[in-house]
């Protein structure tokens, strides 16, 4: 899997040894190649993490996520889980209770998304591509040949399109949302990955751009959240992160009230919550204004908004502040909207 080169632990970070289990073949770039479907994948001391269906699932509990299909390939698990519980019990415990909610919720969210007919926040293919070369300050010929992490892909689709310009991209996201979008893999120039932000398991300094569109504010602290993935840049290389704003709007505030209460209800319960309460409002707003959005895409903003556990909103002289503290330059506001923004910065070389 040469691949491999470009993933690591979460918890390590140390290069991982694979132990194939099955592979299957797959046409990329008019080229049939070879690819590991299932596998296990092993760090240093007792870590390890399963590779299923092509993906490899990188995150720190999935020794305890996917037990059921580790059991099955990894003939001491019960030990290793034992040392893992005896060396990293609290740690594993608390990872499993910050994330559990979070991973449900994106996972259900970007399960309504429909490839073929849906555009992604109300942009289709070049809608798309222009807001990612617009967010991290690039052109179509600057970012032929560079090397991009996305830190949380939500649907994946961006980075199909990106493989198909000819980036090179690994995707990465916290939901099962990855699992559709590797599926429509027509490019071998794009790896998708299952993981966290705040356990980015890519190697030290590696890629020429990490962009991260709205996932940091969805974890328990932002700047935490940017300072894992950042270590992920190289130096002279782009740390590119969007972020929501505080607004100054009645409605806006008055939701987010709503949402500190509904978001601690259990995902499948609020997706029809707000499909009796929310939806029929936002579409008959939304068609009245002249949008077309169909009942899914609107489902989906409302979700994105109201189900994520956290959903922090910060200045932009706060994010200023954090890419100053981590020793970036030429620091800019490239996208500015009523709900957010989005600011770039370059690693320094020292």
């Amino acid at each position: 899997m040469e691949q491999l080169r470009w993933i690591r632990c979460p918890v390590t970070r140390s290069e991982l040894q694979c132990t194939v289990i099955e592979t299957t073949s797959k046409t990329l770039d008019g080229i049939e190649y070879e690819f590991i479907k299932t596998a296990i994948l092993y760090g240093e001391g007792c870590w390890f993490y399963p590779v299923i269906d092509g993906i490899p699932r990188l995150i720190v509990e999935a020794c305890v996520d996917y037990s059921t299909m580790l059991r099955k390939y990894v003939s001491d698990y019960d030990e290793r889980m034992a040392i893992i519980q005896t060396r990293y019990g609290a740690f594993l415990k608390q990872v499993i209770k910050n994330n559990r909610h979070t991973k449900a919720s994106f996972s259900q969210e970007w399960s309504l998304y429909n490839y073929e007919t849906d555009k992604t926040w109300d942009l289709d293919t070049n809608g798309m591509m222009e807001r990612f070369l617009k967010e991290t300050h690039e052109s179509e010929s600057s970012i032929k040949g560079k090397f991009v992490f996305d830190a949380g892909c939500g649907n994946g689709k961006l980075n199909l399109i990106l493989a198909d310009k000819g980036v090179q991209n690994v995707a990465m996201d916290f939901s099962l949302s990855i699992c559709r979008a590797h599926d429509r893999i027509t490019s071998s120039r794009v790896l998708f990955i299952q993981g966290d932000v705040q356990f980015p398991p890519v190697p030290f300094e590696t890629f020429d751009i990490v962009h991260s569109s709205g996932v940091l504010i969805a974890k328990r602290n932002t700047e935490l959240s940017l300072s894992c993935i950042e270590t992920a840049v190289k130096p002279g290389g782009k740390l590119s992160t969007w972020s929501y704003q505080p607004r100054k709007d009645l409605i806006h505030n008055v939701f987010n009230q709503v949402r500190r209460v509904s978001s601690k209800l259990p995902v499948r319960l609020q997706y029809y919550l707000y499909a009796i309460t929310l939806l029929p409002i936002s579409y008959t707003i939304k068609r009245l204004k002249g949008n077309k959005q169909n009942v899914r895409e609107m489902m989906i903003d409302i979700l994105d908004w109201f189900s994520p556990q956290y959903r922090w909103e910060h200045t932009q002289s706060e994010v200023q502040v954090w890419y100053k503290k981590r020793n970036y330059r030429d620091i800019q506001i490239t996208d500015d909207n009523m709900w957010g923004f989005n600011m770039t910065g370059t690693k320094n070389l020292n």
